[in-house]
């Protein structure tokens, strides 16, 4: 059901103080942060790339949870499916990585999409999100990192409204905003949910898919030369980025966006892209943003410094002691 009515409307004044707390958290962090990863991971094979990095990023991201969430493409039946599957695609590669000790903070998510923006999906995921947020406060919030549809983001915010100012979200969704159009797989599968997401008044990192952060390209031969044999997970995600490439494309030459990583990356922080503030957008069912200089402002993440971030991303995998455990 299309509703073109918006859950949350912003107020004609913002308080100054208030639009300072929410700015400052917008600011990328110097610390150590908890975190909670969103991720269709069977969907393709960037959200494993993004999975990897994570857990070998320890250092800045304590993990608290990781939460399957739903989609539909060719590689699942309809998004109950979808989300299943990458439950189960995200316990496995855990296995790989040797984290199966993880598995107990994995949590399935929704079964399908917001029917429109007042209904959440109550699901495991979003009520582990609620839980999380809530012991977290404005001045160490929780960081929520989606590289899929905001379908358990959104859930989460509609069951409790008070996490937007105990969360930041960081969101591989929508397009760049010089894009002619709005039609992504992030951002236009689930668009009530999206619209939750964007007009929750929720501090928001937007590292845009189309446009932006599918630049940050790999291709077979780089895969060979510097992933191949260095361990069990390595050889799997190659394995799994060539058949994606035959499947999607065919041809001789190819390249494969890691775009999920993006997300991640800019929580690891570094030198791996540039970003500005910018009022944030409305995505429309019509699958066109809607651009208006007075809403609130969001972090946006317009270029990514591709060798530098693929550099780092390469060398965590490739140092990865790790083995696949029986469970």
């Amino acid at each position: 059901m299309k509703n073109s009515n918006h859950v949350f409307s912003y107020p004609d004044a913002v308080d100054e103080d208030s639009f300072a707390a929410v700015i400052h958290r917008m600011k990328r962090p110097d610390r150590p942060v908890d975190m909670v990863l969103d991720t269709d991971t069977y969907n393709e094979v960037d959200d494993q790339y993004a999975i990897a990095y994570m857990m070998s990023s320890q250092d800045r991201l304590r993990v608290q949870a990781i939460t399957a969430a739903p989609f539909f493409n060719h590689h699942a039946e309809n998004p109950k499916d979808g989300m299943e599957r990458s439950y189960r695609e995200i316990l496995h590669v855990l296995s790989l990585l040797g984290c199966s000790h993880m598995a107990a903070r994995v949590f399935p998510g929704a079964e399908d999409f917001l029917p429109d923006e007042h209904t959440p999906m109550d699901s495991p995921a979003a009520r582990e999100m609620v839980r999380l947020a809530m012991a977290h406060t404005p001045e160490d919030p929780l960081y929520i990192v989606c590289i899929a549809a905001p379908v358990n983001v959104a859930s989460a915010i509609l069951l409790q409204p008070e996490i937007v100012n105990r969360i930041v979200v960081v969101w591989s969704g929508g397009v760049g905003l010089h894009w002619p159009d709005c039609r992504c797989f992030n951002g236009g599968q689930n668009i009530a949910a999206s619209r939750v997401v964007m007009q929750s008044g929720v501090p928001l990192v937007l590292a845009p898919g189309r446009g932006v952060c599918d630049r940050f390209l790999t291709t077979g031969p780089e895969l060979e030369y510097w992933l191949r044999g260095r361990n069990s997970f390595c050889d799997y995600i190659i394995d799994r980025t060539i058949r994606e490439a035959e499947q999607c494309f065919g041809g001789n030459i190819w390249s494969r966006p890691l775009t999920d990583v993006v997300p991640v990356a800019w929580l690891v922080g570094g030198d791996f892209m540039l970003d500005r503030f910018e009022p944030r957008p409305v995505i429309e069912y019509s699958s066109y943003y809607s651009l208006d200089p007075r809403r609130p402002m969001m972090r946006y993440v317009y270029y990514v410094k591709r060798d530098e971030l693929m550099n780092d991303l390469f060398d965590k995998l490739s140092k990865i002691e790790c083995k696949e455990e029986s469970h």
